[in-house]
């Protein structure tokens, strides 16, 4: 995946996730407090300087009200109504164990 592909998708990302605690009238020293983290290090996670793992981004949801499963559908949503370009797996390797991903659009 290019990287500008990944901003790309990172931005549309990290705005969800602003502006789902921004929608609720929370400071990022709230969501702080929700999560046992500093204030610091959500400003980290929503200006895209620290990743979240997959745990941490469901306790993140949670804290803020949300369903996970709803948002991850959300997110889905959005990137496709955007147009962003998708992952495709395919088979690659000598005896086709191994999966390496290709860039293609979507064409749904």
């Amino acid at each position: 995946m290019s990287k500008s592909l990944n901003s790309r998708n990172n931005e549309i990302f990290l705005a969800m996730l602003r502006d789902m605690r921004t929608g609720r009238r929370m400071r990022q020293a709230d969501l702080a407090a929700l999560m046992g983290w500093g204030q610091a290090t959500i400003s980290k996670v929503e200006s895209g300087e620290r990743r979240l793992d997959i745990i941490e981004l469901r306790d993140l949801v949670t804290a803020l009200g949300l369903d996970f499963l709803s948002f991850v559908r959300s997110l889905e949503d959005e990137l496709q109504r955007r147009g962003v370009v998708s992952i495709r797996l395919k088979r690659c390797g000598r005896h086709g164990s191994g999966l390496s991903s290709t860039s293609a659009t979507r064409s749904d």
